[in-house]
């Protein structure tokens, strides 16, 4: 995680303490979005993907991002001619 220096905080700071963030409606934040990835799928696989976020720490689109590059990096090594 980066960190700020004094004057980013102050700025930071400022910025908020003058104007109102917006909030984008209906769209739901990231509790909402990891609910709704995990409903699409079947419910053996759901707590599969949270079993091992548990275990390791990490968010389900994680736990899936890093199936996706391992799949990726399988099938580039299956697709490279033998020497």
């Amino acid at each position: 995680m980066a960190t700020m220096t004094d004057e980013e905080a102050d700025a930071l700071d400022e910025l908020l303490t003058r104007t109102t963030p917006k909030i984008r409606v209906g769209e739901g934040g990231v509790f909402t979005r990891q609910r709704n990835l995990l409903n699409a799928l079947d419910p053996v696989a759901a707590n599969y993907i949270r079993s091992q976020s548990a275990i390791k720490h990490l968010s389900p689109s994680e736990i899936i991002g890093d199936w996706a590059r391992e799949k990726i990096v399988r099938e580039a090594e299956a697709a490279m001619p033998v020497s």
